[in-house]
């Protein structure tokens, strides 16, 4: 790949994780885990989705599927080979999966996931032998920003649950007859 390229696809990387990053916080306003993830095919937006398992009541309602079921549907296939995926955090084992069964040929995410990124950190499902689609991957584009998001929503919820102990702990308590 030629340097004029590589500055290119990075440019172009920022560009879709940005959007990526924009979903995300739409999942934090409604008190989802703040993940988005878009699908570009051939330059242009076919997909997007944010997590929205509580919502939802849905547990498969990660960004990625979301995501993915929404190209499929734009596009008219479930295959979606020539596709990239950006997503802000490294994908789950579901996640994953989902990936390598639409023929995603790229995946690009931000921050990594240590307890359950399934690509590089806890395990390595898309260079498994056993699956029948290659994807190349690229991860850490702008993975500051993205761990970020992630850091801050949990921050503020443990902030909540503390003034809520601590106001309940406070709570004046009926007296007996």
């Amino acid at each position: 790949m030629a340097v004029a390229e590589t500055v290119d696809q990075a440019r172009e990387d920022a560009r879709w994780m940005d959007r990526a990053l924009a979903l995300a916080g739409q999942a934090a306003s409604i008190g989802e885990v703040p993940v988005g993830a878009v699908v570009v095919l051939e330059g242009r937006e076919v997909g997007a989705g944010f997590n929205a398992p509580i919502s939802g009541s849905d547990p498969t309602a990660h960004a990625e599927i979301r995501a993915i079921r929404d190209a499929a549907c734009r596009v008219g296939n479930y295959r979606l080979s020539g596709a990239t995926l950006y997503v802000t955090i490294e994908p789950c084992t579901m996640c994953a999966g989902a990936i390598v069964h639409a023929r995603i040929s790229r995946l690009v995410y931000g921050a990594t996931e240590p307890k359950a990124g399934a690509v590089e950190s806890s395990a390595q499902i898309l260079d498994s032998d056993a699956m029948n689609w290659r994807v190349a991957t690229t991860g850490g584009v702008q993975a500051e920003r993205c761990s970020e998001v992630i850091s801050d929503f949990f921050a503020a919820r443990r902030r909540a649950a503390k003034a809520r102990r601590k106001c309940s702990a406070q709570a004046p308590r009926p007296s007996g007859p």
